[in-house]
């Protein structure tokens, strides 16, 4: 039997199975800043305060979005607006036609194999909560170093 991502549009995925799509890199939890003049964003290496790097989960899932309005909860729906979720991201690479990589623990079977492949955030991140607001530039990634 097919594994349910490659046998389901995402649309129709239950709970259960959209939520376990997640590899729980941190990618999507790193701060994004935006250049005013042109639009475009850059990746920080600070992650919000909070994302627990040990598990590579949010502390605060099921409250996230009141907690940090500006965190958004993905839906198939929202995916189609969205362009900046990290190229290794499960939801991402579905909506696009793509397969899961062998490092997906949904493939793999195991979740240490995010992190294995280097695909983690975890443990190269700062948590916001060190991080003052007015030095997040000083955290910038170089254009094409994106998560």
């Amino acid at each position: 039997m097919e594994p349910f991502w490659k046998n389901k549009p995402l649309d129709s995925l239950s709970r259960e199975e959209w939520e376990a799509l997640c590899d729980g890199c941190g990618r999507c939890c790193l701060i994004k800043l935006e250049d005013v003049d042109t639009g475009e964003l850059c990746y920080t290496n600070i992650v919000c305060r909070h994302f627990d790097q040990s598990s590579g989960r949010c502390t605060c899932y099921q409250e996230r979005s009141r907690r940090v309005p500006e965190c958004l909860v993905l839906s198939p729906g929202l995916l189609q607006t969205l362009d900046w979720l990290p190229d290794t991201c499960a939801y991402r690479l579905l909506q696009e036609g793509h397969d899961l990589p062998d490092w997906h623990p949904l493939v793999s079977g195991r979740p240490e194999s995010v992190r294995e492949a280097g695909i983690s955030v975890c443990g190269h991140a700062v948590s916001e909560e060190y991080v003052h607001e007015d030095d997040w530039d000083l955290y910038a990634q170089p254009p094409g170093e994106r998560s």
